[in-house]
């Protein structure tokens, strides 16, 4: 029992050591470190294999480190494939898609979350029902618009149906609602219209969103395989991703280094994504880290 104190009430007894939280927190670590481990070990499989001779790969047991680095992988993929045509399409239609998205859906997502006009509920009512779309549905209607346009095998006809999408307008809104009002009304009294409002004001405020949005954009166009390989018959507009499904299909790609030449293939398309993301990680974690908050 705590000795009473000079006011009479008892002394607070001593704090007990926190056990539970010396305990669980490198349980914690060491369960996120496994999890990280596994899912990477794909990645790092690919990226190795891509350095590995013929013997490495064929080796039974597998070996993870190649017993001899080479880079004949490479030489051979880009004999046998016209490597920097595929990255320059793949990288103009993620360009492009990615820019107009930003462009785009930042705008809608103004216009949702700080305009009044009528129908604004309506209009964000069938931004939340494209969320539910399945993607897959949309190809079919898609591909008979482009084909009535003349906009199969053209770079157009890659970009223009990814231009907008609903998750982009979504997140645009939802970091813009948490702008102050007030700012923007202090804005339109000094004299402000809304496109500078827009560009000056809105947009250096929600470089977070920008950033995230851009990852999700640049990654979701660059890895696209469906679509392209829909809307391309023209082997000089494949992007990366059909190029290499094409490649593998070959049975003359054997010659020369075999599922090296495949795993050099995937580590090239693999590493835009990487340094995108190296580049943007810390708005991109940013923007998650404030996701929901006003």
């Amino acid at each position: 029992m705590s000795a009473p104190t000079t006011t009479g009430r008892p002394a607070p007894a001593p704090a007990r050591p926190r056990r539970r939280g010396r305990v669980r927190t490198p349980l914690l670590y060491t369960v996120a470190s496994l999890g990280l481990l596994v899912m990477s070990a794909p990645f790092l499989w690919m990226a190795l294999s891509a350095f590995k001779t013929r013997r490495d790969l064929t080796a039974s047991p597998p070996v993870w480190l190649p017993s001899e680095w080479t880079l004949s992988n490479f030489g051979a993929l880009l004999d046998q494939l016209d490597m920097p045509r595929y990255f320059l399409n793949s990288l103009i239609v993620a360009v492009l898609v990615t820019l107009c998205n930003l462009l785009f859906c930042s705008m809608l997502g103004y216009a949702l979350a700080k305009l009044e006009f009528t129908g604004r509920s309506k209009v964000f009512g069938v931004v939340l029902a494209a969320l539910m779309v399945p993607g897959n549905l949309l190809i079919l209607p898609l591909y008979v618009l482009m084909t009535k346009l003349g906009l199969i095998d053209t770079y157009a006809g890659l970009v223009l149906p990814f231009a907008a999408g609903a998750f982009g307008v979504f997140l645009m809104r939802q970091f813009m609602q948490s702008i102050p009002d007030e700012l923007l009304e202090a804005a339109r009294i000094d004299g402000a219209g809304e496109w500078y409002i827009f560009w000056r004001i809105v947009l250096p405020l929600v470089k977070p969103a920008l950033a995230t949005l851009t990852i999700f954009t640049f990654l979701g166009s660059w890895n696209n395989f469906v679509w392209p390989l829909i809307a391309t018959n023209d082997p000089d507009k494949y992007t990366l991703p059909v190029a290499l499904a094409t490649f593998a299909n070959d049975p003359n790609r054997t010659v020369g280094g075999g599922n090296g030449m495949l795993m050099a293939g995937s580590l090239l398309v693999v590493l835009p994504v990487l340094l995108v993301f190296v580049v943007l990680q810390r708005h991109f974690t940013q923007g998650i880290a404030t996701a929901g908050l006003k």
